[in-house]
């Protein structure tokens, strides 16, 4: 089931990733949008990284994460892969 948030582009869908607030019409999480950004990317080269986004969409997820900080970090938290698992995967090409 689709919800509604308060932001255009944002909603939850508990069929796609468990009900993470994604952009409407993608499978793209909010929180992938926010780490990009906190990469140093600005908002308004991320749709170029992720062409199927638009400029509006980005602004509406980061605008959404400055409303629900604790909920979005709680989900880039959740989904950080630990540094020991990533070392290993850097040594195999």
């Amino acid at each position: 089931m689709t919800t509604a948030t308060k932001h255009r582009y944002i909603v939850s869908d508990n069929e796609i990733l468990g009900g993470e607030p994604i952009v409407i019409g993608t499978r793209t999480p909010v929180r992938s949008i926010v780490e990009t950004w906190r990469l140093g990317v600005s908002a308004e080269e991320i749709p170029q990284r992720m062409p199927h986004l638009s400029l509006a969409q980005v602004f509406d997820a980061l605008s959404y994460y400055s409303d629900h900080r604790d909920e979005i970090n709680s989900f880039i938290e959740r989904n950080r892969i630990p540094e020991e698992r990533i070392d290993p995967l850097l040594g195999k090409h």
